[in-house]
């Protein structure tokens, strides 16, 4: 065949030398129409070559070269040779496309990298597959089954402009004769049916792998010795050149040689080597059977380019070719798995977009100009359950958002692409930041934990569009949940390259970017087994080798290792926080424990030290950015566990919540060490003290996994054996040390309770602490198969009870969307094969399923007594078989009635972890019933009371927790059960500085934790009489008035952090230590320990508070040891109601002034001169405003703020064009040469930010839900910030410090301010600027309020009133839009009070900037109401014939839900009358129940017209409540649509009254809705209805407005 090319060519081409040089014309205006094909069809085993001529630089892309079934002659030549169909194969760069599809990805050389001179060529062989060759290198093959008659095909595409035709003709000699050879030996392998075959790799065809490896020379075919690993080598390097069956080799040495051999292939690849060898390599090319091929008998050599003909020395040949043999059939094989059609992005996109890499990368053009139009699509539409996944390769700190991704159904050939996609209005659903938008519109506003403007370089997004139609995203491979339920069949995945994102690759499945990852799946096909427990023999080292355990020297990219392997250290730590993973060199024996010391910390970043195993060997293992993100292994027994935080991870998924120690807070010196137990537990040491078990089931042969991450710099290896700690016991029995906030701690100390989860469960079920605890694993994909069973039949009149850990939302609204079904079962739990769920069972089987019983599977009963579907986290189910055969329900401690009867005698407990619920423990109230609580063995002598100090001693009341008992009069108490639900109280309030101290009597080192101690509001006489319930379980958590404890050394307000390192830690106390507490003249509270004051540990203590204890953890029995002189100790004084009596106030609000007592003089505070330029300085720079735009507003004060200064500033100037507003923090470096971005969320260094209501570090999240939302703030507020001396940053609204924001903030830090968005204005507060909260503005009783603060009489329920600057009625978007509302209502003014200040905004942000409680008293006698939250009110007029008399002031608050249709009328009458409320408020009473109100009658809007005539002699009943969350249920207050005049935008409203209502006037009785869970905490379900017939009663206060 004639070295030419074909005279018709692409429309830009110019041939010349005898059409064997080809040029395109116009290189640098055009790109494209460069194609020319070969004068004549290709003949097989002919290489068409070309070399490469000029290339010009101002394009992408190069040389594609290819074969065609197209004649020439007749062809219409498309633009560029991927645009052939009808039967084209063109290797582009480096995939291989069919027919424009790509085939094959990462295939030989990169074409896009040759040069000028290079030579590219193609050739179709006699088997029909199609090779490359470069620089005369085959590249192996490229695709199969060609047909005949295929023509030459080259594009001078891109850069390459011009090529000459050099040789077609077969490959030179010596590469013949091997090519022969390789045909030779694979017919003569078809015809041996018995060759071992691995992988698709034929053991002949290891040559190339073999060679490299250097293959020891075996005697007779068989090894004589059992390779082993030496300690010195990583690796084994021993591997036989016999692969018969009866080769004493083990599948997991194979795994190691080859995977061994396949890098170094790879690596010799990469380097350009050509040694590898050819198909025949490694055999006898002589006479000789089978059995010896392969073989050496004297030790000669397989690693040469000669041969040896006798005793079957193996003929290695020589090839130029780096793949030849076993490498292109490992290249096959791979193929093999790629998938057809791979998805691109469309070439039609976005004006700014310019893509590259084979349309797999777009990139927006001038990033720093422009921040949108860089809108993508796929180049087809997405297929069911296709992932659609990208890596974000470039980010620019500029702009604020960033990339947005999502589905259209719009066609891009037919889309006129918008600047962002977020303007299109039809047919598409994008995710932007963390929430989704449809069309535009937001529907979710957080739809997952991460946001995409978060994501860093390197984070890969992804999609996929379900078969089910629902559409899920994908965060670094982890699923985010349904996003949208319904989605149209056909979409395109779409990419915005917004704001901050400019680059992005397409990664599809089969394209890794290293080949090490393709290695290791191509292995584990080679044995089914690997994975499982290695065999002992061969990982044992030489026994006079020391075994002792070290760092592998393959560690991440920015650790090291040092100390001869004893060390692990991150050099650059302040620099980088992650690519800190390090491995052990060998895998842990049983019982053998890893511990490492931390060495070194950075205070720079956020999160610390993780520890953990894999099953991975550091050999082969692409070390991740951070072990969590590791994520292979495909079954429950292999893959990697990590402690992380105090978490358990496996495989990237959280498996165990809320265990152990923190990691997170350890310092340098610390220690923290894992081990595996011969049963397959797992368990985690911090500072030589076992945490528990952590995971089961863990194999055998697993690697210590040590992360230096965040904080941790350096790590050292402990293996003294003196320094190790000592195992723990039979995991049986639960972790030696308990922490009760643990999930290893739910159980109770009660020894006789032996209920446990049986070990025999669901396949997706994980037992835990001790068979205490059970989880389904992997809750985000999965949910069922996750039931677990007791482990014993229950006894007659035992109770088995679970409380619901931890829950998910990854289910509502679906099929799945149940929580748990429980019930029993006779069926032994070795007998039971486990279904899906329990109800597929149809025999012996009792279940509760929602509410309905079901028996054998079949429902046998609806409408129980109880919902299972309605539980939520913190709910209690049991269940009891009774003596006489019947099955009760126990939910939150309450007996639901009979559910069946008829159990047999002996039946199994049995739980499904179904839908949402995902972690339960039994409780300690399981087991038997009568006596759970019983008292009979605990007596006076048990514990002696000691005559306490001269006086009368103090007592103990007797309402407290429910594991408590009183003995000693109350002088001493003693927790019976459990760790929790220790909590009492003084019986009497404290006077000042009245000391109450107790003596500790008893602890039980099983609990960790100890007492706790404090002040608190809470009356208890205001508790329920029965002590099992009303009570928090611990007093961290009790939060219904304000408290103030000592927990350990943290000073904590409502649980909520105050302060840390107060004092002397509580938890270091044992029997003979004593606790005390007082409160002071000057309002503070001081602990006393042992008799010595630690100080004040907090400020601004209400007068009226209580001595309260929490008998927790350790502790079980205190005796008090103080005593009053002052009153006789019968008398127990009622509880003052002067601070109670204030409404939506408390005693307690006076803000606090600048937090601790500063410890330094104030220093001066001013901006400083360098700021963002949109900023002008005013007043010495004590006043700065933003001048124009919304953003470039950044300003810093030029002095660092001292420790424990407040520094303060109000906002002066809001401008409502914009959205959002100011944020606030500290940087921690100088500003002086701070090159400001356009916003504070673009530094990244070393900064602390409040942004709305959250808290960021460096730009990333680390708190939600902290304080107010700063976005709300009015004009007139005053926000200050304040580190104090333990280095914690506090946030100041008016005064009022809202707890610590962040910790460990260096020094120097200076305070940062943007002024963004709605925020133009603000003014530092001097010394003699009176700030909010202030001495100037005191915090106001109703006993305090003048005669201005009362309305017709009636006292302003507020007692704190915000300085009228600051009122937040000003600016709050919620209360303007409850306004519009109400002024639809064409209401008459007349009916309002016209001083707007006392109506009341109480959504999240207003009654967070004011501080309320949730709960206040009013009237006398003082009763209990709860706080409209999510409600705005609106001040009414009291009508003239009112009785405006104090006497008004002593009525209590409720609520009444009603319908805007009867707002009119009842604002006429002033007061509630029959027929002016809703048709479920007011009802006809005819004759009174036994309770004094009757039950409600069947009422509906039709049937009220019928009883007009009745009703003169009918007694009108009202319905109130005091907590709107039962009066403004839809069923009271129906739901009303409107259109907001001002947005458009349509919302639903409802209506409501606040109402004072006589004392005396009205019954309480129970709730008429049927609900089963306590609708409001504070209230009982039998007393949140209160019925009312007294026409004159009640007094309208307010209207309550509620829009959503």
């Amino acid at each position: 065949m004639a070295a030419e090319l074909h005279p018709c060519s692409g429309k830009l081409i110019g041939l010349s030398n005898s059409n064997r040089t080809a040029q395109r014309n116009q290189p640098v205006q055009e790109f494209n129409h460069g194609l020319v094909l070969s004068r004549e069809p290709l003949k097989d085993r002919d290489v068409f070559t070309v070399r490469i001529d000029k290339k010009v630089n101002s394009w992408s892309g190069s040389i594609e070269i290819g074969v065609t079934s197209l004649d020439p002659a007749g062809l219409d030549f498309p633009s560029s040779a991927t645009g052939l169909k009808g039967g084209s194969w063109i290797v582009s760069g480096c995939s291989v496309l069919r027919d424009g599809r790509s085939v094959l990805e990462e295939y030989g050389r990169d074409l896009d990298q040759l040069s000028e001179g290079d030579r590219v060529g193609i050739q179709r062989s006699t088997h029909g597959e199609l090779h490359l060759w470069v620089n005369g290198q085959d590249c192996g093959a490229a695709a199969s089954g060609l047909p005949t008659g295929l023509w030459a095909v080259v594009d001078l595409y891109g850069k390459c402009t011009q090529v000459t035709v050099v040789s077609c003709e077969p490959p030179s000699l010596a590469e013949r004769d091997t090519e022969r050879e390789t045909v030779e030996e694979r017919e003569q392998e078809d015809e041996e049916e018995e060759e071992v075959v691995v992988c698709g790799v034929r053991a002949g065809e290891f040559g190339g792998l073999t060679s490299e490896v250097n293959l020891a020379a075996a005697t007779n075919g068989t090894l004589e010795e059992e390779p082993e690993l030496p300690p010195t080598h990583n690796r084994p390097d021993k591997f036989p050149n016999n692969l018969e069956p009866e080769t004493v080799l083990t599948e997991h040495q194979l795994f190691d040689v080859l995977n061994n051999a396949i890098v170094s292939l790879y690596r010799s690849e990469d380097n350009g080597g050509g040694d590898l060898g050819g198909g025949g390599i490694g055999r006898d090319s002589g006479t000789g059977s089978r059995g010896d091929r392969g073989s050496s008998s004297g030790g000669g050599s397989v690693n040469g380019n000669s041969s040896d003909s006798g005793g079957g020395t193996g003929n290695t040949g020589s090839v130029n070719s780096p793949a030849g043999g076993g490498g292109a059939r490992l290249g096959a094989v791979t193929g093999g798995m790629l998938t057809n059609d791979a998805l691109l992005f469309h070439e039609k996109c976005g004006t700014l977009i310019k893509l590259s890499n084979n349309n797999k990368t777009a990139e927006r053009r001038r990033p720093l100009d422009e921040f949108n139009n860089g809108v993508v699509m796929t180049n087809r539409p997405l297929r069911h359950n296709e992932m659609f996944e990208i890596r974000i390769d470039k980010l620019v700190d500029k702009w604020s958002g960033s990339i947005e991704i999502g589905v259209t159904t719009h066609n891009p050939n037919n889309l006129d692409y918008p600047a962002t996609m977020t303007n299109l209005r039809s047919g598409t659903i994008m995710m932007s930041g963390c929430g989704i938008l449809t069309n535009g519109k937001g529907t979710r506003r957080e739809y997952c934990e991460f946001s995409l403007d978060e994501l860093q370089e390197g984070d890969h997004i992804g999609l996929m569009h379900k078969a089910s139609g629902a559409l899920h995203f994908y965060i670094n491979g982890i699923d985010q949940g349904v996003a949208a339920a319904q989605t149209p069949a056909v979409v395109y995945a779409v990419v915005d390259l917004y704001g901050m994102a400019v680059k992005v690759t397409i990664v599809h499945n089969h394209n890794h970017s290293d080949r090490l990852r393709r290695n290791n799946a191509i292995m584990r096909a080679l044995s089914p087994d690997v994975g499982r427990p290695r065999p002992a023999h061969s990982l044992t080292p030489d026994p006079d080798t020391p075994d002792r355990l070290l760092f592998h020297s393959n560690c991440g990219q920015k650790a090291a290792i040092i100390s001869e392997g004893r060390t692990a250290l991150r050099p650059h730590a302040t620099d980088d926080f992650n690519h800190g993973v390090v491995l052990s060199g060998r895998p842990l024996h049983s019982n053998e424990v890893f511990q490492v010391r931390i060495d070194k910390m950075v205070d720079k970043w956020a999160g610390s030290i993780e520890i953990g195993v894999t099953t991975h060997n550091p050999a082969y293992l692409q070390l991740p950015s951070t072990m969590t993100n590791l994520r292979s292994g495909n079954t429950n027994q292999s893959g990697t566990w990590m402690m992380t935080g105090n978490g358990v991870m496996h495989n990237g998924t959280t498996i165990l919540d809320e265990y152990g120690h923190n990691l997170d807070r350890l310092k340098a010196g610390d220690t923290v060490g894992v081990v595996r137990k011969e049963d397959g537990s797992l368990h985690f040491f911090v500072n030589g003290v076992a945490q528990g078990p952590a995971a089961w089931n863990v194999p055998p042969s697993v690697y210590a996994v040590v992360d230096l991450y965040g904080q941790a710099a350096q790590a050292t290896i402990m293996d003294d054996v003196a320094d190790l700690p000592t195992l723990p016991e039979d995991s049986s029995e639960g972790p030696t040390v308990m922490s009760p906030s643990s999930p290893c701690s739910v159980a109770g100390g009660n020894s006789a309770n032996d209920l446990r989860f049986h070990q025999l469960h669901g396949t997706n079920a994980v037992i835990t602490n001790g068979g205490r605890t059970a989880l389904r694993q992997n809750c985000r994909s999965e949910f069922n198969d996750a039931i677990v069973i007791s482990n014993r039949c229950l006894r007659d009149g035992e109770l088995f009870e679970i409380v619901i850990q931890k829950m998910v939302d990854r289910w509502s609204g679906s099929i799945e969307a149940g929580k748990i079904m429980a019930g029993v079962t006779a069926i032994r739990p070795e007998e039971l094969e486990f279904p899906n769920t329990m109800t597929d069972i149809d025999y012996d089987t009792w279940m509760l399923s929602g509410t309905a019983i079901m028996q054998d599977g079949n429902t046998m009963r609806n409408n129980y007594g109880c919902d299972l579907d309605t539980l939520t986290t913190g709910s209690r189910i049991g269940m009891m078989r009774s003596a006489t055969g019947d099955l009760h329900y126990y939910i939150n401690g309450v007996d639901q009635g009979v559910a069946c009867t008829g159990l047999p005698p002996e039946v199994y407990a049995v739980i499904d972890l179904y839908g949402q619920c995902v972690q339960v423990s039994i409780t300690s109230s399981s087991g038997p019933q009568d006596n759970s609580l019983c008292t009979s063995n605990i007596t006076e002598r048990s514990f002696p009371i000691h005559s306490p100090v001269a006086g009368v001693a103090h007592r103990l009341h007797s309402k407290h927790g429910k594991n408590v008992v009183l003995l000693g009069e109350g002088c001493q108490a003693v927790r019976v059960g459990g760790y929790a639900h220790g909590i009492v109280f003084s019986a009497k309030e404290l006077k000042t500085d009245e000391l109450f101290e107790v003596k500790i009597d008893e602890v039980d080192d099983q609990w960790s934790g100890s007492l706790h101690m404090g002040l608190t509001t809470l009356a208890p006489p205001e508790l329920p009489s029965c002590p099992m319930s009303g009570l928090s379980p611990s007093l961290t958590q009790l939060r219904s008035k304000v408290t103030w404890l000592l927990a350990g050394s943290e000073v904590r307000r409502n649980g909520l952090l105050q302060r840390q390192n107060y004092g002397a830690s509580l938890d270091r106390l044992t029997v003979g230590n004593r606790v005390g507490v007082k409160r002071c003249s000057d309002d503070t509270m001081h602990v006393l320990i042992d008799g010595e004051d630690m100080g004040p540990a907090a400020t601004a203590v209400a007068k009226n508070v209580y001595a309260v204890l929490d008998l927790y953890g350790r502790v079980t029995a205190v005796s008090i040891v103080s005593s009053s002189v002052l009153e006789d100790a019968g008398s127990v004084k009622a509880p003052s109601l002067s601070s109670d009596s204030c409404s939506e106030g408390e005693e307690d609000r006076t803000p606090v002034e600048g937090g601790e007592p500063a410890l330094v003089p104030n220093t001066v505070m001013a901006f400083l001169e360098n700021h963002g330029k949109n900023i002008q300085l005013s007043h010495e720079n004590l006043t700065a405003a933003r001048v124009s735009s919304y953003n470039q507003g950044l300003l810093v004060t030029a002095q660092p703020l001292p420790r424990q200064q407040l520094f303060q500033f109000q906002i002066d100037r809001l401008n409502a064009s914009w959205t959002s507003s100011l944020s606030l923090g500290v940087i921690g470096h100088s500003p002086d040469r701070l090159n400001f971005p356009s916003t504070a969320c673009c530094l990244k260094r070393s900064v602390w930010l409040l942004q709305r209501d959250s808290v960021f570090h460096n730009s990333l999240k680390i708190c939600e839900n902290y304080g107010p939302n700063l976005d709300t703030c009015p004009e007139g507020t005053v926000l200050g910030l304040l580190v104090d001396g333990n280095s914690c940053l506090h946030l100041y609204v008016n005064g009022m410090d809202q707890g610590v924001a962040a910790q460990d903030i260096p020094t120097p830090c200076y305070p940062l301010i943007d002024l963004y968005g709605q925020c133009e204005q603000v003014t530092i507060v001097t010394n003699n600027v009176a700030t909010v909260g202030g001495e100037s503005v005191k915090a106001r009783c109703q006993g305090d309020m003048e005669k201005a603060d009362m309305v017709d009489g009636i006292k302003e329920s507020v007692c704190w009133m915000p300085h009228p600057e600051v009122n937040p009625n000003k600016t709050c978007e919620y209360q303007a839009l409850c306004s519009r509302f109400k002024d639809l209502l064409t209401l008459p003014d007349g009916y309002f009070n016209e001083d707007a200040k006392y109506n009341l905004c109480y959504c999240e942000s207003c009654h967070k900037l004011r501080g309320d409680e949730s709960y206040y008293k009013r009237g006398e006698p003082p009763r209990d109401y709860a706080l409209p939250f999510g409600w705005c009110r609106f001040a009414l007029r009291i009508k003239p014939h009112c009785d405006v008399s104090n006497s008004f002031k002593q009525w209590h608050i409720a609520y009444h839900g009603t319908s805007v249709g009867a707002l009119r009328r009842t604002l006429d009458h002033a007061q509630l009358l029959s027929g002016t409320s809703s048709i479920f408020s007011v009802s006809p009473v005819k004759t009174e129940g036994p309770n004094g109100y009757s039950e409600p009658e069947e009422n509906s809007s039709n049937s009220l017209p019928d009883r007009d005539r009745e009703r003169d002699r009918e007694v009108p009943r009202v319905q109130l409540s005091p907590t709107m969350r039962y009066s403004g249920l839809e069923m009271f207050a129906p739901k009303v649509q409107f259109r907001d005049p001002r947005s458009h935008c349509c919302h639903q409203a409802q209506v409501g009254f606040q109402v004072c209502v006589r004392p005396g006037s009205y019954k309480v009785g129970p709730q008429t809705l049927g609900a089963i869970e306590p609708l409001d905490p504070r209230f009982s379900n039998t007393e949140i209805e209160w019925i009312t017939k007294d026409q004159g009663g009640t007094l309208l206060y307010g209207l309550l407005i509620r829009v959503e």
